[in-house]
């Protein structure tokens, strides 16, 4: 029997590239060269469509590349749980962060459903505790917690005793989840008791949701009494704490209302991690901490070993600051309309970032060494103390917290007996001006500067020198619920497109991290690739003009077909085609979801001409000075365990439309194109000069972008909110007008 000291934890591996995957990149990259040595050569002979359409081609180009830095060296990662059991006498304390900001928007249910599925997760109950930070300040919230907190007692220990996979009550109740063959003994009646527990639970915060008024509103609620959310005291509260310290009792749970007043700046989501991080440093000081959106329940029981193989694993902790769960998304349409599984990015990017410096922080999911969000070096860590200023010009001025800090560099790591005698200090770091003449934001904590502070502050902790580490087990870590409209879809992605330019356009761009920090240079191209992301609508939506203004005004941006260069532009279109749609068959996807990530997916068609151009002109107003950039919180569906609630087939994942100026350039651009589909068919152009004139690649290409935009074309049809509403149809078809009088007024160059 092997020694099990010499067991790995964990293991890196490349992953091997299929020759056919190869093959393609380099295929499609040699192209592309040909295809702008090709617009070099006949430039002169051609006026300003061409020197547009070689700037959109050597913009599509320099992403390739790009894109081909980030996926060239995949790497994966294997867990060894049953040896981490082995090895490890005591296994650390992880301090598990849950976030909601409405309880509107985000319903209490949900949160409830993610708290309880980490509170029954495989691991030492007295190693955990659970801080949920609600940025809404809502009773509600905490009424629900509390009320979990009962369930949680017979929940937690029915999850371990029969050893339930998926322990979030909503999924495993659900009319999908089957129930084992080989029942155990008592086992029917004790899941009977448990969902009809469950639906009692249910309905008390179904209940309190629609009659606020019947909370009594004293002893635990009096804090509510009449609350601003936007301008009230901190409240703590703690829900369940595990005195007598029970390796199968229940894990703390804490409730985290952190102070907001008007004059003072509260950072959105990062100001409420920062806010977790102090609260819990004061409290329970885990050397590792776990944060998860109110959505994302873990889909894993074993999540927290995982992360621990990772982390420990190493021989040096440079290795790991972060480990990252991808997120994966729970009950998504049939086919995924609005484009929310990101099935190309899981099979390249990821394992791409992860065999540089390691994936991207992506705000949930995460497991984080404490001593790191700190702020401190790996150099640090390995005990050179004398160098760390330990000060309240770091932390701020209270000493519970710098003295846990201290532990936390040393890794003297001390639990206190009674959780609620730190209530009083966690109440003084949670203030609204705590942060005030401090680090926090800048090189401790959540870093802040943008909506997207996730991205940044692993940015900041890879610039750092630190690198993290991707772990996708089987079951995935972690679910949450995607986006089920295309309104709800498009703002979440405008405030990823905003946020992402943010950092660009700062001193926080991985440009200065390179120059002047300890961010590898691959790494540095990994992460522009990401945050240009907003910044491919500008190219795009010149491309996609050029075929319409190319058939109104009787010119070409393309090889005739007669030329051989046409071949050129045909073999890149169908090669890159082939490339994704060879991973979604290969995945057992239907050429119907790849078709829908064509036009709606992060980088389809019609996100880039709705969110992108309008995160790119939201983020030039910043720099501007002309407005400032709002966090928008999206809404998440209430979770339900019967299709009651859900839309009727005929409209599940249609497109629906209001009154926003984002549907407008969309819509415009449908215009323009059947108008240039109409001239071309009945030959309404003007005379060509010569053998100038627009050919079929242009028309294929008006097809191509109509194709697209379909869901816009039955929008001008359609009734209700599945109808584009009649002032943007208005809006469109005055800009169409104006874009068809502004192409006869261009002149046209005269070939040579």
């Amino acid at each position: 029997m092997a020694n099990s000291q010499s067991l790995p934890l964990c293991e890196k591996k490349p992953l091997k590239i299929n020759t056919l995957q190869r093959a393609q990149e380099i295929a499609i990259l040699f192209l592309f060269i040909c295809l702008l040595v090709y617009r070099l050569l006949s430039l002169t002979d051609h006026g300003f469509v061409w020197l547009l359409a070689f700037l959109c081609e050597s913009w599509f180009a320099f992403n390739w590349v790009l894109t081909l830095n980030t996926q060239w060296t995949p790497v994966e990662y294997k867990t060894y749980p049953q040896n981490l059991l082995q090895q490890v006498q005591e296994l650390p304390a992880v301090d598990m962060f849950v976030a909601t900001a409405d309880a509107e928007l985000e319903p209490p249910i949900i949160t409830v459903n993610t708290v309880l599925s980490l509170l029954a997760v495989d691991y030492p109950s007295h190693k955990l505790a659970c801080y949920v930070s609600d940025d809404g300040c809502s009773p509600l919230t905490l009424y629900s917690l509390t009320e979990a907190s009962k369930f949680a007692q017979f929940w937690v220990p029915f999850c371990k005793k029969y050893n339930i996979q998926v322990r979030a009550p909503f999924r495993y109740f659900s009319g999908n989840s089957k129930l084992p063959s080989d029942n155990p003994i008592g086992f029917l009646q004790e899941w009977t008791k448990m969902k009809d527990e469950y639906q009692k639970l249910c309905q008390k915060i179904e209940d309190a949701v629609q009659n606020l008024a019947t909370l009594d509103f004293s002893g635990d609620y009096v804090d509510f009494a009449h609350i601003d959310r936007r301008n009230h005291s901190t409240i703590i509260k703690v829900i369940s704490e595990n005195k007598e310290r029970l390796s199968n009792g229940l894990p703390h749970l804490v409730y985290v209302a952190r102070e907001k007043r008007p004059n003072h700046s509260h950072h959105y989501k990062a100001g409420a991690m920062n806010a977790l991080t102090r609260v819990s440093g004061v409290m329970t000081n885990a050397p590792f901490m776990l944060n998860v959106d109110c959505d994302m329940y873990a889909n894993n029981s074993k999540i927290v070993l995982h992360a621990m193989c990772l982390l420990l694993g190493f021989k040096h902790e440079k290795e790991g600051a972060f480990v990252q769960y991808p997120q994966m998304f729970y009950d998504t349409l049939k086919d995924d309309p609005f484009g929310n599984q990101l099935v190309l990015p899981l099979k390249t990017s990821w394992p791409g970032f992860a065999g540089m410096q390691g994936p991207l922080y992506a705000g949930t999911g995460c497991f984080h060494r404490r001593k790191v969000i700190y702020g401190f070096s790996f150099m640090d860590s390995e005990g050179n103390l004398r160098d760390v200023a330990l000060d309240q010009e770091r932390f701020g001025n209270s000493t519970e917290l710098i003295e846990s800090a201290t532990h936390t560099l040393s890794e003297k790591i001390d639990h206190p007996h009674d959780l609620s005698g730190a209530v009083e200090a966690a109440n003084k770091v949670a203030g609204s001006s705590y942060e005030h003449n401090t680090l926090w934001g800048t090189k401790v904590g959540w870093v802040y500067g943008s909506v997207t502070e996730d991205i940044l502050t692993g940015m900041k902790i890879h610039a750092r020198g630190w690198k993290s580490i991707l772990c996708m087990p089987d079951p995935p870590g972690f679910v949450g619920s995607a986006p089920s409209s295309s309104h709800i879809m498009l703002t979440q992605r405008k405030r990823w497109v905003t946020g992402l330019l943010e950092i660009l356009f700062s001193k926080n761009s991985p440009i200065f991290a390179t120059l002047y920090a300890k961010l590898e240079f691959r790494q540095c191209l990994a992460y522009t690739t990401v945050l240009i992301w907003g910044l491919k609508s500008i190219p795009d939506l010149c491309y996609t003009i050029l075929p319409a203004y190319c058939i109104i005004t009787n010119s070409h941006f393309l090889p005739k077909v007669k030329e051989p260069a046409l071949i050129i532009f045909v073999a890149v279109f169908l090669l890159k085609i082939l490339y994704t749609l060879r991973f979604y068959l290969g995945s057992g996807l239907s050429i119907n979801q790849w078709w829908n990530q064509v036009r709606m997916g992060p980088e389809g068609k019609i996100p880039y001409l709705t969110t992108s151009l309008f995160g790119v002109v939201t983020v030039v107003f910043k720099l501007l000075g002309i407005s400032e950039v709002a966090f928008e919180v999206t809404q998440k569906d209430q979770n339900s365990s019967s299709s009651d609630d859900q839309e009727d087939d005929a409209n599940a994942g249609r497109f629906t439309f209001d009154e926003s100026p984002i549907y407008v350039p969309a819509t415009t651009l449908l215009f323009v194109h059947f108008t240039a589909l109409t001239m071309g068919l009945f030959g309404m152009q003007p005379p060509a000069h010569g053998a100038d004139g627009a050919g079929l690649g242009e028309m294929m290409c008006c097809v191509w972008v109509v194709l697209c935009l379909w869901p816009f074309l039955k929008g001008l049809f359609g009734k209700g909110k599945y109808g584009i509403p009649m002032p943007t149809i208005f809006k469109s078809a005055v800009l169409a007008l104006l874009f068809m009088h502004f192409c006869g007024r261009i002149p046209l160059p005269l070939r040579r």
